[in-house]
């Protein structure tokens, strides 16, 4: 025997594997492409885009900065661009260190090095693959995997995300499954697959910049961690699961370590918005107007729970027209309008469509009739401590979006678990929901596919699971009334004042209304009932042996993708996609008003828009430095500023903000403009101060104070104020003191300035406390006060002077620091695993479904 027939190869690649894998991989592949796009087909293979409502709103946000980068490529992390200035770390958080995970994550979403999935058709494909990534960890099969897939996919929540232009939640969502089947994999002892897949889909969904989504799931990780430690307790494997949890603990620090300057910016910036809470003592107007948002422990309950899922508009699950679907006219639709007695028609169609619990919404969550029933059936016949981690996990998810319909479990998380304050909409959390349904279902079907004879014969898991889909939609078919009042309770209350009037016909209006409204119940249960009949019958099919399992899987994707297409198809449809050069005019027009606006090339001032709702309406700011604009999380004292001074068109407060245009509509809606000459400019030396004691007294004296002349200092600012003297009269004439300013970007100005006595300066700059420096001749760094609530001052040494004023926080170079070194070790973790796949002769593998 020869030396080379006696000595094994060290490193093996297991090449028979990969001949069989990646063919089927390459197909799956495949598919998914083709669903995405069709969706989306065929608007996009004819250059439309889609007009989202809150894209077009925040679509002038930090314009300024982009102009910056445009035009000398450089970075600017402040925008001026909206309510006065504002950091840009939650407009368009742009960071050096995040290179590396952004092009991976164009590589993962087939959007580089070549864009090869057109419009949003990529968000599908991500979504439909990390599911998939999902139930493949959880040892699920190919085909079982896909249909899985195709059911969290196409659930309509997510369609609806599309349509309402929350894209940045839509991709975090999308990297929740695969950072899931990370930690699955980890627990299965495939560390180094585990660590890397976790990392690498954690730093994705962090990337994606929507905490809250993140902050959900982390619930059901932590239920499906201790379904892992119950069964580990159990089989006396506390050991791998020990070793498990420091896997998956390291993999999420390297995570939190990639998006360090994100996280830690989004968090000292949180502190000072209305999410972190007002110092102002909250007034009876303030309770009864809903005007304060936020106490100093966090968002207002009411503010947190205004979009609360009903309790009865959970049947949206089964039905999707249970509560009327999305907001709009009752008048658009025509098959319920039958129902209603010409005489009616008028006064009825201007009603609302929807008449559910929450203000307004572009659609309900529905997950598919037949997912519903198989979520159900495997809630009895699926084994395994996983499947309760899914059932707790649904449970917690929908009495959490009941919102005010449960309050004292919304008290109990709002009150005592942290964070849990920062966010509001808590109807979102049924992401959760969507999440733990299919996976659930998709089980259930494989284990009736394992045993059918089996499942058949337990009575109760059927005879429950049927009774709860099938059995529900038949009644609300049947009698649409029976669990709800087809009225929402503002409608209700409306009525009932109506009714001492004496003039309609009330009674004969409510009726009509609930006809109308029972049909369009009725209408979508036949719908689901159908759906139910035709999915049953497939597994009827498959018991008797007349199909094999794939064929089975094959039917029921088929019917559940063609019941999901349709619904989403009601709310994100081809008639949305319009030509993009009506788009780009919708998000960001330019009128007469602004083109003469424009024309005035002084670097510094602002303007104020009164044709538009000026606080929730960022199409200003594309092309002007806005004292209004939009933002879920503007800084909290700006927020103080237009509740009790810019909504009271305090002149004062505009002059200071340096507010030198006003936009205004006409009788006719023509826009003019008016230019205020009072504007105080950039920035003012003052010749006294008013010291307060707190936020309270602070806004006050803003309500009359000449603050042209005078400064309002907090008195929290007096030791860096030490040196401050009033200004003394001299016996010879003084010149007044100048300032000048010289040049003016997003990040940086200077100014020039000249006083014969030491004088406080303040600027129309918004005023915060992380990142700003200001530096007196290139030299010495001067302290940076606040004044007038909201902007910046300093106490200017006589003579002249040359000022720089610097946003650079400190902050960013360390935090780069340590995302740079987290990103590294990601890189050398997906090589560890990759090798680890390739070469399986280089650690002891199981499996052989990987």
């Amino acid at each position: 025997m020869d030396r080379q027939t006696r000595v094994k190869p060290i490193i093996q690649i297991n090449t028979e594997h990969l001949k069989k894998v990646l063919p089927q991989l390459g197909g799956i592949l495949i598919l998914f492409i083709f669903l995405a796009i069709a969706y989306f087909t065929p608007a996009v293979f004819e250059g439309r885009e889609l007009f989202q409502q809150d894209v077009a709103g925040a679509s002038g946000n930090g314009s300024d900065v982009h102009r910056l980068a445009e035009a000398t490529g450089e970075v600017s992390y402040w925008t001026n661009s909206l309510f006065g200035g504002m950091p840009m770390y939650q407009i368009s958080p742009s960071y050096p260190s995040l290179y590396i995970i952004s092009k991976i994550q164009g590589v993962l979403t087939l959007q580089w090095p070549f864009c090869l999935l057109p419009g949003y058709s990529w968000l599908l494909f991500a979504m439909l693959g990390g599911f998939y990534l999902f139930l493949r960890a959880m040892r699920v099969g190919r085909w079982p995997s896909v249909l899985g897939a195709v059911m969290w996919t196409f659930s309509s929540y997510f369609i609806i995300l599309i349509t309402a232009g929350h894209i940045w939640k839509l991709m975090t969502l999308a990297f929740i499954p695969p950072t899931i089947a990370g930690i699955v994999y980890s627990y299965r002892g495939r560390y180094l697959v585990g660590g890397a897949l976790t990392a690498l889909f954690a730093s994705l969904q962090l990337l994606s910049n929507h905490v809250q989504m993140s902050y959900y799931f982390a619930f059901l990780i932590l239920f499906i961690l201790g379904a892992y430690l119950w069964e580990a307790i159990r089989t006396k494997k506390l050991r791998r699961f020990v070793f498990a949890s420091l896997v998956t603990l390291g993999a999420g620090l390297i995570a939190l370590g990639i998006n360090s300057s994100n996280l830690y910016h989004t968090y000292e910036y949180g502190s000072e918005t209305i999410r972190g809470g007002s110092e102002l003592t909250p007034s009876a107007e303030d309770k009864i107007s809903g005007g304060v948002e936020a106490t100093s422990a966090g968002l207002d309950k009411e503010y947190i729970t205004a979009w609360s899922y009903g309790k009865g508009e959970t049947l949206t699950l089964l039905v999707p027209n249970a509560y009327g679907g999305a907001t709009g006219e009752l008048k658009e639709d025509l098959a319920a309008m039958e129902h209603i007695p010409s005489d009616y028609k008028q006064i009825l169609g201007g009603l609302n469509h929807y008449w559910g619990d929450q203000p307004f919404t572009a659609g309900p969550v529905y997950v598919g009739a037949f997912v519903l029933f198989l979520f159900i059936l495997g809630a009895f016949i699926v084994k395994g401590p996983l499947k309760w981690a899914l059932l707790v996990g649904t449970l917690f998810s929908i009495f959490l979006a009941w919102g005010h319909n449960m309050m004292w479990l919304t008290d109990l998380f709002i009150d005592h678990v942290p964070l849990y304050n920062k966010f509001r909409t808590v109807s979102s959390i049924l992401v959760v929901a969507e999440f733990t349904i299919p996976a659930l279902a998709v089980l259930g079907l494989i284990q009736f596919v394992r045993e059918p004879k089996e499942v058949v014969a337990n009575r109760v898991a059927l005879g429950v699971s049927l009774a709860l889909t099938l059995g529900v939609a038949l009644i609300l078919a049947l009698v649409p009334g029976t669990f709800f009042s087809l009225m929402s309770e503002q409608e209700q209350a409306m009525f009932r004042q109506a009714m001492g009037d004496g003039q309609l016909p009330i009674p004969s209006l409510m009726a009509a209304l609930k006809d109308a409204r029972a049909s369009i119940v009725s209408a979508d249960a036949w719908r689901s009932v159908f759906v139910l009949l035709l999915s049953l019958g497939a597994c009827a099919l498959y018991y008797w042996g007349k199909i094999k399992a794939p064929i089975l899987y094959l039917l029921v994707g088929v019917i559940t993708l063609g019941d999901l297409w349709l619904v989403d198809k009601r709310y994100l449809n081809d008639e949305h996609f319009i030509d993009k050069d009506l788009v780009a005019q919708q998000a960001r027009p330019v009128t007469d008003a602004d083109r003469t606006i424009m024309a005035d090339k002084d670097p510094h001032y602002r303007v104020m828009n009164l044709a538009v709702n000026s606080f929730n309406d960022a199409t200003t700011s594309a092309n002007h430095r806005s004292v209004g604009g939009y933002h879920a999380a503007k800084l909290r004292r700006y927020q103080d500023l237009i509740e009790h001074q810019l909504s009271k068109q305090n002149m004062q407060v505009y002059n200071m903000l340096d507010t030198r245009y006003f936009i205004l509509p006409d009788r006719s809606g023509a826009l003019h403009v008016e230019r205020n000459e009072e504007a105080f400019g950039a920035a003012w030396f003052v010749n006294e101060v008013q010291w307060v004691g707190n936020a309270d007294e602070e806004m006050k004296a803003l309500d009359d104070a000449p603050l042209r002349s005078r400064g309002i200092i907090d008195d929290r600012f007096r030791p860096m104020l030490k040196d401050y003297q009033p200004i003394v009269a001299l016996d010879t004439v003084m010149p007044e003191p100048t300032v000048e300013l010289r040049s003016y970007v997003p990040n940086r100005a200077t100014y020039r300035t000249k006083t014969e006595q030491p004088r406080l300066l303040v600027f129309s700059e918004v005023y915060y406390p992380h990142g700003w420096h200001l530096i007196l001749d290139g030299k010495e760094e001067l302290p940076i006060l606040r004044a007038n609530y909201v902007l910046r001052a300093a106490y200017i040494p006589a003579g002249e002077h040359q000022l720089e004023m610097v946003f650079d926080p400190k902050s960013i170079h360390r935090t780069e620091l340590a995302a740079n070194v987290s990103s590294a070790l990601l890189v050398l973790l997906i090589l560890g695993a990759l090798a680890s796949l390739l070469f399986p002769s280089l650690h002891k593998g199981e499996h052989k479904d990987e």
